[in-house]
């Protein structure tokens, strides 16, 4: 069977994990090639802080923290939501496996394959796209804190 076969078979779900992916990917490529390096980062906020008070210098920061955020939170949500899709894939196919066997009796195993098939593509695709968002998200959530920590300790120490 080849991929497309499976992605059939595994239905809806798969379908709308496809979509999520393809929208969570183009967001991390977009932070990859968008997240500047941290100096870069610490320099703009520099120009942008005025110096005058302290509190300004520290609204300023988590402003510009929160503008480096954007698109963080539709990563964060596809990591969560992506396992309790396929979870739900495996809850159909399972009950589509018992109703196999509720309409057609325990004679034959291939009866309930398909439920249980569906109910694995549906978990390994959840899977699938859930462990890369999550690391993406916790990696650049990494990088902003740096650049956070080090706007702080520069710019106010100066």
């Amino acid at each position: 069977m080849d991929l497309m076969q499976y992605v059939d078979k595994g239905g809806i779900i798969v379908y709308i994990l496809i979509f999520l992916n393809i929208i969570g990917f183009t967001i991390i490529i977009w932070k990859f090639l968008t997240l500047p390096r941290k100096n870069a980062m610490v320099k703009n906020i520099r120009n942008k802080v005025n110096t005058e008070n302290a509190l300004t210098i520290y609204a300023q920061i988590e402003y510009e923290v929160k503008k480096l955020e954007t698109g963080l939170t539709y990563i964060k949500n596809i990591a969560s939501i992506a396992p309790l899709l396929g979870l739900l894939g495996t809850v159909y196919g399972v009950f589509k496996s018992f109703e196999a066997i509720t309409k057609n009796g325990l004679g034959d195993p291939s009866i309930f394959s398909n439920g249980i098939s569906i109910a694995l593509i549906t978990t390994i695709a959840g899977l699938i796209v859930a462990i890369p968002h999550h690391i993406a998200y916790n990696h650049f959530i990494s990088q902003i804190d740096a650049i956070e920590l080090k706007a702080k300790k520069e710019i106010v120490k100066s």
